[in-house]
């Protein structure tokens, strides 16, 4: 009984409740757009770790990584789905494989000594794009009808594995921006950035415990950077929203589900940055 009340001290109902929500949405958004959901994971960790006394220097990366490790089971399931549909580019999944694990190894490298404002600033500016594209339309944003050579697909790759790390996202929201500014159908690049997600999560994911091992100020259900008591409190609700959210990538209009999302990163986007000028 000791050990259990020293694991979960600092929470609360709502916090429970936060997390439990957080889960659920972020299953839907796996299967809907193709993202991990850490746009919404990362912010309601982050409050949840300081509510529960955590310092911002250890609740920002710790938000980020145990984002990630939720990103990952999320992420294999919403990619089998989209795959039995058939729209996963799997020649694109092929070709990222490389470089963005380079970029996930470079991502938790500087995690394990950037400041909080690192993570806040680059989610802001990679969330902040993302929400006027979505806001404004997509289908009038693009740069080529196909995708570039080798060299210039692998540095996407490497850009969206560092991003994602750095962000605590599965790659979706960053690849579904690349892939249709390439001249990718919306409903193929969802799909394919599921497959992204699952490349990034699990070894992002696995970089964040290795770079946090040991540090000071780590709750005791800590893995490194990932807190074990979030993971169980938020799995659950998004593997049963995971599906749901696949079928109505299917069935509904994608332009006014992203528009509803572009207002969610736009809040978000607009949170850190008052965190970071105050």
């Amino acid at each position: 009984m000791e050990l259990i009340a020293t694991l979960t001290a600092g929470l609360t109902p709502q916090i429970v409740l936060a997390f439990v929500l957080a889960g659920a949405a972020i299953g839907v958004l796996a299967g809907l757009f193709g993202v991990g959901g850490g746009a919404i994971s990362v912010p309601v960790f982050f409050e949840a770790f300081r509510i529960m006394g955590i310092t911002d220097e250890i609740a920002m990366p710790m938000g980020v990584g145990t984002s990630l490790a939720m990103i990952a089971p999320t992420a294999i399931l919403s990619a089998r789905q989209h795959a039995a549909k058939g729209t996963v580019d799997m020649a694109v999944i092929r070709a990222w494989i490389l470089p963005v694990l380079a970029g996930v190894i470079l991502g938790s490298l500087i995690a394990k000594g950037a400041a909080p404002v690192v993570f806040q600033a680059v989610f802001v500016v990679v969330a902040g794009t993302l929400s006027v594209k979505m806001l404004l339309g997509s289908t009038n944003w693009k740069l080529r009808d196909t995708m570039p050579g080798r060299v210039g697909t692998s540095l996407y790759g490497i850009v969206v594995g560092l991003i994602s790390t750095l962000m605590g996202i599965g790659g979706g929201a960053v690849s579904n921006l690349i892939l249709t500014l390439n001249g990718k159908d919306v409903r193929e690049a969802v799909s394919t950035s599921a497959g992204v997600g699952v490349i990034i999560a699990v070894p992002g994911a696995l970089g964040y415990m290795v770079v946090g091992w040991g540090r000071e100020g780590l709750p005791p259900d800590a893995l490194g950077f990932v807190s074990v008591l979030a993971l169980l409190l938020t799995l659950p609700t998004a593997l049963l929203m995971t599906r749901f959210g696949v079928g109505l990538a299917h069935a509904l209009p994608q332009k006014i589900l992203g528009r509803f999302f572009g207002c969610f990163l736009a809040i978000v986007s607009i949170r850190f940055l008052l965190e970071i000028i105050t």
